[in-house]
């Protein structure tokens, strides 16, 4: 027994590795690189924030959502509304008020396509989320007051103080700083009791609500958290590419933002931001050669990862076992012994 449980204990330091190493990188990255590469990383890197939003109502609760760009776009409308017709510029107020209309935003679609006395399928909250998606971009397009279809352009830079945040160094650190702390925060959510509960939402929906918790309370939650870190991204990303438009929350974008998570492994958190990096990456090279053919390559690309690794790129190095987890201290239980209480109780 020991061999084998020491082998158990090794395994499970994969995940932490993986993340020390990226975040790592990330950190001493732009001391390497021209100021374009800095450009491109932050963007990299605000996009992971968005990334990590879908994984988290994904992965871990089972929300296929389709509507992740509208909240990342709409906080962004709404952070550069602020900034152009009341020429606020400070960032301890857009990206709050980002974040605000992140979560009111998630809270009213929670309260269409989640709430209810009945249990919506996976099917009816992507369609729900994807026509959400799709109406609000056409509704956009054609209002003068944002701008219509070419959005609003020549956003200012973000401040604090007399100092100016601009793009490059930064930039970078700011939203690599903000990256990292709500990293922390969603791991250590998804590791508490709380996630515990969401656990087994994921596993034994039916189950746990026959227990008595309100399950679909606890996707609420998750979905308005989930809101709260896109509408974070999108505010960043507004300033940082100086501009918002209607493509930044239709269902194309949406798409896109599934595909980050779902290439990288979905359940994992760390595999949302590997999966944004991945992809842009690829994406902007490739289209350097082929630039109206590499979606094509990127298409196929998803397809082997999803028919030969469902788990994703992360599952080359990271178990199944270690990617569920473990809850509490003492007390720790894995998603399968949870699972196992459950059939006792019943």
């Amino acid at each position: 027994m020991a061999p084998a449980a020491s082998g158990l204990k090794a395994d499970r330091q994969a995940l932490p590795w993986i993340e020390g190493t990226l975040f790592a990188v990330f950190l001493l990255m732009p001391l390497a690189l021209e100021h374009f590469w800095v450009l491109f990383v932050t963007r990299i890197l605000i996009l992971g924030l968005l990334a990590l939003s879908f994984d988290l109502v994904w992965g871990y609760v089972g929300i296929l959502s389709f509507g992740q760009a509208l909240l990342f776009g709409g906080a962004g409308y709404c952070a550069a509304l602020l900034a152009t017709k009341l020429g606020i510029t400070s960032v301890l107020v857009l990206l709050p008020s980002a974040v605000l209309a992140g979560l009111l935003i998630s809270f009213v679609i929670a309260a269409i396509v989640l709430f209810g006395k009945r249990s919506p399928t996976a099917v009816f909250v992507a369609l729900g989320t994807l026509t959400g998606s799709y109406v609000v971009e056409r509704l956009l397009r054609g209002w003068s007051y944002v701008g219509g279809q070419n959005g609003i352009p020549s956003l200012p830079r973000l401040t604090i103080g007399a100092l100016e945040i601009e793009e490059g160094i930064r930039f970078y650190y700011l939203a690599f700083g903000l990256l990292v702390v709500i990293y922390l925060g969603l791991r250590w959510i998804v590791r508490s009791q709380f996630g515990l509960v969401l656990a087994g939402i994921r596993e034994q929906e039916e189950r746990l609500a026959f227990l008595g918790y309100q399950t679909q309370n606890y996707k609420g939650i998750v979905f308005c958290l989930a809101g709260m870190v896109a509408g974070l991204s999108g505010g960043l990303y507004a300033f940082h590419e100086g501009f918002v438009g209607p493509a930044q929350l239709g269902p194309v974008f949406s798409t896109q933002v599934a595909l980050y998570s779902m290439f990288g492994g979905a359940g994992t958190l760390i595999g949302a931001v590997i999966g944004t990096s991945f992809i842009e990456a690829v994406g902007y090279n490739v289209s350097q050669y082929w630039e109206t053919g590499w979606p094509i390559l990127l298409g196929l690309l998803l397809l082997a990862i999803v028919s030969y690794r469902p788990g994703g790129l992360i599952s080359l190095l990271v178990s199944e076992r270690e990617k569920i987890g473990t809850f509490g201290g003492k007390a720790a239980a894995t998603v399968s012994e949870l699972t196992e209480r459950f059939h006792e109780h019943a």
